[in-house]
């Protein structure tokens, strides 16, 4: 590729070559005078040339103070400090530049929180099944406790726990990539929901109805079993003992809903949104789920391009999914 020639780009300051600029412009507007005219004092011109250089130099110097202030933040975030904002005061290119260089400050260092915030959590939800099962264990050999069903059940439970916590976040590290491409099949609306409830129902003192015609709809049928399952889930551990849940589907033109409610205490509208993040568990932080069901949720939900999100619904909440047909 052939490269349009620079002859300044060996001078390092922009000042320097805004002074060349001046000095170059302004010989060859004098050399073009000189010769219309024939004559030019020598004094006015050397004069006019020195307070256009001078003028250059003041003039150059509020310019580039933006540039100079971007090479020490980029310095600065080089060594991890996202927190340097470059003052934007001109509409020139250099406001633009500067503009843009304090949005991806700004950008990397949210990445770089949620980079922090995402092995904090994982650290966290790791160390918690290994301990519950490193004490099992440690009794089991100590012989403080027997081998019994009741006790191996602890530390099976514990052990798929952390293989769910380690899926999720494959789940999550391919979703970011995307690394998962979607196989979409036509299949039943109201068979896949009464399947993704009927493996829900094994557990215990929560009802389950569904509610969907049967009609086809065209999506990836895995991925959409795991978003209605990941909903039920959610929606038992946040709903009361004893409580319903209720899957509704419906067809409209263009789109297809699934809801799922339950009778909880229902999401507070500041939550809304929140809920769909990492590790985000709602009211109860100590519900046992890893917090990242409603994250993956969202994100098959947008491999589809479709919409996820939390309707008005009292009592209780209700979770709507909105897909596009075809």
């Amino acid at each position: 590729m052939n490269l349009v020639p620079r002859p300044l780009d060996r001078i390092r300051s922009i000042k320097l070559k805004l002074a060349i600029l001046m000095v170059a412009s302004g010989g060859v507007a004098f050399a073009f005078f000189n010769w219309q005219i024939g004559w030019l004092p020598p004094k006015t011109t050397i004069t006019a040339m020195v307070l256009a250089l001078v003028l250059s130099q003041v003039l150059a110097h509020g310019m580039t103070r933006p540039l100079r202030e971007m090479t020490a933040a980029a310095r600065a975030m080089a060594k991890g400090d996202y927190t340097r904002r470059i003052r934007a005061t001109t509409r020139d290119e250099v406001g633009s530049l500067a503009s843009a260089f304090n949005q991806m400050a700004g950008d990397l260092g949210d990445a770089d929180r949620q980079r922090r915030e995402l092995i904090a959590n994982v650290s966290h939800e790791l160390r918690t099944p290994i301990t519950a099962l490193n004490g099992v264990l440690e009794n089991l050999v100590d012989g403080v406790e027997d081998p019994d069903p009741a006790t191996l059940k602890t530390a099976l439970q514990q052990t798929e726990r952390l293989a769910t916590l380690v899926d999720e976040l494959l789940d999550l590290s391919r979703l970011d990539a995307g690394a998962i491409p979607l196989h979409k099949t036509s299949f039943s609306l109201a068979d896949l929901l009464s399947e993704a409830v009927s493996e829900a129902a094994l557990v215990r003192g929560v009802s389950f109805s569904v509610s969907a015609p049967d009609v086809q709809v065209t999506a990836d049928r895995g991925r959409l079993f795991q978003v209605v399952a990941n909903l039920l889930e959610n929606a038992v551990r946040h709903g009361p003992a004893g409580g319903s849940v209720r899957v509704l589907g419906e067809v409209r033109p263009g789109e297809v809903r699934i809801d799922v409610c339950d009778e909880g205490p229902g999401i507070a509208p500041a939550d809304r949104v929140r809920v769909f993040e990492r590790f985000t568990r709602g009211e109860r932080p100590s519900g046992g789920g890893t917090g990242l069901g409603l994250a993956i949720a969202r994100w098959a939900v947008e491999l589809h391009g479709g919409t996820i999100g939390v309707v008005d619904s009292s009592p209780g909440s209700r979770i709507r999914v909105t897909l596009p047909t075809g």
